[in-house]
């Protein structure tokens, strides 16, 4: 990897995480981490260009048709792709069948750019996501040996102690808040041999534990407003993503969303 490399086109592929949910700007859109990226990136070089296949809720079988070869076909300098950990959490999962499409995703991309980034997504306690542990680990482990035979670089987020306190995702336990998504953008940028602006894994001050019954109000409230619904999706092969158009579709050049009211 070429330290501070310029990147002059930049191609983001995956689901909601890369999507920015739910980093939400006023207007009701979502920036995340893609979109900090790449306003950074903008940045240091006039004209860049950008875009954001990532609509929520794929599976990596869906990205790999809807949005694989529209990347590869952009050419871009810099690519990251994100994908096969909602596959993980469906009911039922064949891992076997989850490696096999990434490697495929991996083996296009990897030559139509100048660098590929791929990551361990970042994780958090819970029971919920404490079933789905083991695939989870065992998608990282398959990201590692495709990053290490195709040149990528892998950003490990799923080891940060930091990502892993709740007051970084949102009431619905799934998504990063907009500072979760703020470091997920850091670790990017270190992980392109850029100089470090802030460190991305710093902890937050202890949180003031909250009482008992405070906690299961919390509890009761996620269960119906997110936990519910989205078990229900997942049960009935349905997705948050279905008849989504791609965040922003084309490369085009590049200037951030005013994060401003």
């Amino acid at each position: 990897m070429e330290m501070n490399a310029r990147y002059t086109s930049f191609v983001a592929i995956g689901d909601s995480f890369t999507e920015g949910m739910s980093d939400l700007l006023p207007d009701g859109s979502y920036r995340g981490w893609a979109d900090v990226l790449a306003g950074r990136l903008a940045a240091r070089t006039p004209g860049f260009r950008y875009a954001n296949l990532a609509v929520r809720g794929k599976l990596i079988g869906q990205i790999v048709d809807e949005q694989i070869g529209r990347a590869t076909a952009m050419q871009a300098d810099l690519v990251t792709l994100v994908g096969g950990l909602n596959d993980t959490l469906r009911p039922k999962c064949d891992m076997a069948r989850v490696c096999g499409l990434l490697e495929e995703a991996v083996e296009k991309l990897a030559p139509s750019c100048k660098q590929l980034v791929l990551m361990r997504s970042p994780g958090r306690q819970g029971p919920v996501m404490e079933r789905f542990r083991p695939r989870m680990e065992q998608l990282f482990a398959h990201i590692d040996s495709l990053a290490s035979r195709h040149g990528a670089i892998v950003v490990d987020l799923y080891r940060s102690q930091a990502l892993g306190d709740q007051r970084m995702w949102d009431v619905d336990r799934l998504h990063l808040t907009a500072e979760g998504h703020r470091r997920v953008a850091e670790a990017v940028w270190q992980g392109l041999g850029m100089d470090a602006e802030h460190d991305w894994q710093a902890l937050l001050p202890p949180a003031l534990r909250t009482g008992w019954a405070a906690r299961r109000v919390a509890d009761a409230q996620f269960a119906r407003r997110h936990l519910g619904p989205w078990l229900g999706r997942r049960l009935t092969g349905r997705s948050s993503g279905d008849g989504r158009p791609a965040k922003r579709p084309d490369l085009l050049p590049f200037e951030p969303p005013s994060a401003e009211a």
